[in-house]
C-alpha cells in the first residue's frame, strides 16, 4: 500500500519522470504544487505549456530558440569561423557560462547510441558539412562528452567533415581541478597526457 493517496501518488510519479529527480524531490515538487493557490498553478502550468508549445530547434544550429533563429546565430559580433559541436543545448549553456567561447555552435541533439537504436540520421549531423562550405568555416572543435557514445559520435563527425579540409579539434578532458591523480581511471589519465600545454 502507498503512503499517499493516489492523486498525490500520481503527481509524485509524473515529477520523477524528469532527469534528475529522485523520489524525495519529487515529493517536495508535488507538495510544492500543493501549496499554490489557483491562480499561482494556473500560471505555473501556462509557463511550461507555452515553453513547450514555443521552443523549438534553431534553423541553422539547432539549438534551443523561440525564434527562426538561436541568439547566438543571430549575433553577428560572432566569431564564425569555428564551430563548437555540442550533444545538446545544455551544453552551449556551460559554454556561454564561461564567456571566453565567441564562435558558433553546432547543436546535435543526442549522440549515436546502437544500444539505444540512435544512428547518425536520427541526429543533427547531415548539415554540418554544408555549414562548413558555406559559412567558411575553418576550425571545428568536437566537444561530445568523454563517454563510449560521445567518442563514437566524435569519430563519426571526425570521419564525415575530414574532406571538407577543415581543422578539426577535439576538446581536451582531464583531471579535474581540486582531484588526485590517484583517483582518475584510465581515460581520464589518458585525456589528460594528450590535452597537456606548455608551462
Amino acid at each position: 500500500m502507498s503512503e499517499f493517496i493516489t492523486p498525490l501518488e500520481k503527481m509524485i510519479e509524473a515529477f520523477r519522470r524528469l532527469p534528475g529527480v529522485g523520489r524525495k524531490s519529487a515529493e517536495r515538487m508535488a507538495f510544492g504544487v500543493l501549496d499554490m493557490t489557483d491562480a499561482e498553478l494556473a500560471d505555473f502550468i501556462m509557463s511550461v505549456s507555452n515553453g513547450k508549445a514555443s521552443i523549438h530547434p534553431c534553423r541553422r544550429c539547432g539549438n534551443i530558440t523561440a525564434s527562426e533563429l538561436c541568439p547566438i546565430c543571430s549575433d553577428e559580433s560572432r566569431d564564425r569561423s569555428i564551430i563548437c559541436v555540442v550533444e545538446d543545448s545544455r551544453a552551449v549553456i556551460s559554454f556561454e557560462k564561461i564567456k571566453e567561447y565567441k564562435g558558433m555552435y553546432h547543436v546535435l541533439g543526442g549522440v549515436i547510441s546502437p544500444r539505444t537504436g540512435k544512428g547518425p540520421d536520427k541526429l543533427n549531423i547531415a548539415s554540418l558539412p554544408e555549414r562548413i562550405v558555406s559559412e567558411g568555416v575553418t576550425e571545428v572543435m568536437i566537444a561530445t562528452n568523454a563517454t563510449v557514445e560521445g567518442e563514437t559520435t566524435a569519430m563519426y563527425i571526425s570521419r564525415l567533415i575530414k574532406p571538407t579540409g577543415v581543422r578539426i579539434t577535439r576538446l581536451a578532458y582531464g583531471i579535474p581541478v581540486g582531484a588526485d591523480i590517484e583517483y582518475a581511471d584510465k581515460l581520464t589519465l589518458l585525456r589528460a597526457i594528450e590535452g597537456r600545454t606548455s608551462f
